[in-house]
């Protein structure tokens, strides 16, 4: 029997923030790092610590890109669209979304190029790393309907997509990572029963996207997730973040009781009106 997993989104849900609860439930660092060490990617290392979030203890789990890799993410009211002094014509970067510690801008440096991977560049590099084959279906799995949703959202066909978000190799960390762990955690049930969600805009790559960007409403809408908007301005579901909680799902209704067998505190980047951690629970059925 494997473990009962209950994620509480309540201040929404990201790659990092999924990683680093996995890390502080138990999940195996070192075999962590030998699976990111074997990624045919260059240009980033891992760092995990102790956060404070609200006066919470909580494990953040941080990608650090090099310079090459580098997001710059440095104006964090512009980039969930809240007004203020920045416009367009002052702040000329093309930025995608990426709630936690990433909105992508384009430079238009030659010594700044990001690379727009499409899904069998993404899967090749899951391919050719030491995961275990379980680790590698679930990083698949979390491709694929990140890919389906990039695709609806564009219109374009699984072949023609090339997205940022996913090409970005924080991102491509941020999954192996968390197929990895839960892999390590040997997860039979996954309880996921809302996913709480800002509101307002948020600036990309496009121009304004209404929050939940059409990828996370897209992978919310074929996976029938159940959401809730709050009052928090900003984006508090990625589509990582999304795409991970619909690969993993197997349940949307907890069991009338249960007792909790451990808790993981996973820290979110940004700072927003709400508590910015993701709380895992492994927990048994009463």
């Amino acid at each position: 029997m494997g473990n009962s997993l209950y994620l509480e989104c309540g201040s929404g849900i990201s790659g990092d923030m999924f990683v680093a609860a996995m890390l502080d439930l138990g999940a195996d660092e070192k075999k962590l790092k030998e699976v990111l060490e074997s990624l045919p990617v260059k240009g980033f290392t891992t760092k995990i610590s102790r956060v404070k979030k609200s006066g919470l203890d909580a494990c953040d789990f941080a990608v650090i890109l090099d310079a090459e890799h580098e997001n710059h993410d440095h104006d964090m009211e512009y980039l969930h669209g809240q007004a203020h002094a920045h416009s367009e014509e002052n702040h000329p970067h093309g930025y995608e979304h990426n709630q936690t510690k990433k909105h992508l801008h384009d430079h238009g440096h030659t010594h700044h190029s990001h690379e727009h991977r499409g899904p069998k560049d993404i899967l090749h590099i899951i391919e050719h790393s030491c995961m275990s084959e379980h680790a590698k279906e679930i990083a698949q799995k979390i491709i694929r309907i990140l890919s389906e949703a990039e695709a609806k959202a564009h219109g374009v066909s699984l072949e023609q997509v090339h997205f940022h978000e996913v090409g970005a190799v924080d991102s491509i960390v941020d999954i192996a990572a968390a197929a990895v762990c839960a892999d390590n955690l040997n997860l039979s049930k996954v309880y996921v029963t809302q996913l709480n969600e800002g509101r307002g805009m948020v600036r990309c790559q496009h121009g304004l996207l209404p929050i939940p960007v059409p990828a996370v409403a897209n992978v919310v809408s074929a996976h029938q997730l159940p959401l809730h908007i709050t009052q928090v301005e900003g984006e508090l579901v990625t589509p990582t973040g999304a795409a991970i909680a619909a690969a993993l799902c197997t349940d949307k209704e907890l069991p009338e009781t249960f007792t909790i067998k451990k808790i993981g505190m996973g820290a979110g980047k940004r700072e927003y009106a709400c508590v910015g951690v993701l709380r895992a629970m492994l927990i048994e059925q009463s």
